[in-house]
């Protein structure tokens, strides 16, 4: 298979493991008899720095013209102490999601056999987590109206949904359900918000086309709270925009670490990869930044080309370097710690 890939380093620790999943997609590439076209592109501060736009038309446009999209990660610390800032990073990757209508944020969460004991929970409460968020990402509070009022002494923020997107979303859930467990829930905050019944409604209406598959609804709150005591109990959870940025972080350390974390973001044409942790500028050029998370990144985007021998391959060799020892000082807890380029090349070789 041919396959154009845009690659979007980003800022801070994004160019370090972007360059590993590169190494181990090439990997991949060889030992599977495919080609990939790498496309390089600018995003976030870097792109400001350069160009004065964090997603400028040159990147759409080659994000537009390829397969798929691996993406690092964006912010620096100069914009996150600066709100007067008119341009940020993040407005960027607000932008992509917008024009390359990638509308449902894929975020499994599941834990390693070698790491179980790593995680802030009980080894008992996490053993055989495997759940998967749906994050509706193209509506909701971050993409309604917002401003200021009173002389900048009130500030609002809208929260908008229209019924076809939560049926497009919702639509995903299910049809992953049927691939799973068959249990899907619906978080929301029906008992407050008129968003969140609509959502609700929606959803309940579309149960009859899912005989299947069995439907819960719950409180976001709730839901917050099962994470932490049961996380096991749950197989697909759909949400909106908000409700799912929150939850996912926390799911995420379910595992151990937030480097170990991949997630999708897909749209009707293109799907982009990504990490779920951000851009650690703390950590830039040091050399230990887990690059896992997005190396497993890179295997979700093999598996939805349908090349699924592929990312269980990146997968195994994942598990593997955990097994053995094989990580960055996040992880090493007080033994050997390898930096981010020495694990990709472990890895690479591994494959």
């Amino acid at each position: 298979m041919k396959l154009n890939i845009a690659v979007l380093a980003g800022d801070g620790i994004g160019p370090e493991v972007i360059d590993q999943a590169v190494k181990v997609s090439d990997a991949i590439a060889k030992k599977f008899n495919h080609q990939i076209h790498w496309k390089p592109a600018l995003t976030g501060a870097a792109a400001i720095d350069a160009v004065g736009d964090p997603y400028p038309d040159t990147t759409h446009d080659i994000c537009a013209s390829s397969d798929a999209v691996l993406f690092g990660a964006i912010g620096h610390p100069r914009f996150d102490n600066d709100p007067s800032a008119k341009v940020r990073p993040e407005q960027g990757l607000l932008k992509m999601r917008k024009k390359l209508g990638l509308f449902a944020n894929v975020r499994p969460t599941f834990t390693f056999p070698s790491l179980l004991d790593k995680s802030p929970l009980k080894r008992e409460r996490i053993e055989g987590t495997d759940l998967v968020f749906l994050r509706e990402l193209t509506g909701g509070i971050y993409f309604g109206e917002k401003g200021r009022r009173d002389a900048g002494e009130t500030a609002y923020d809208n929260c908008v949904y229209t019924r076809a997107e939560v049926q497009r979303l919702a639509k995903k859930g299910f049809e992953l359900a049927m691939t799973r467990g068959k249990k899907l829930c619906c978080v929301d905050k029906a008992n407050v918000l008129e968003t969140s019944r609509l959502w609700r409604e929606t959803v309940q209406a579309m149960e009859k086309e899912y005989p299947e598959v069995t439907v819960s609804y719950e409180f976001v709150d709730a839901v917050a709270m099962r994470l932490v005591q049961w996380p096991n109990s749950y197989d697909v959870l759909i949400t909106e925009n908000l409700f799912g940025d929150i939850l996912t972080d926390e799911a995420s350390v379910i595992s151990g670490s937030m480097g170990l974390m991949p997630s999708a973001s897909l749209g009707a044409k293109i799907g982009l990869f990504e990490p779920i942790h951000g851009s650690y500028p703390q950590a830039t050029g040091l050399n230990i930044a887990n690059p896992m998370a997005t190396v497993l990144s890179a295997a979700m985007m093999f598996e939805n080309f349908g090349l699924q021998a592929e990312g269980q391959a990146i997968r195994d060799a994942v598990n593997n370097a955990l097994e053995k020892g094989i990580v960055t000082e996040d992880l090493a807890d007080g033994g050997k710690a390898y930096g981010t380029k020495e694990v990709g090349d472990w890895l690479a070789s591994n494959i």
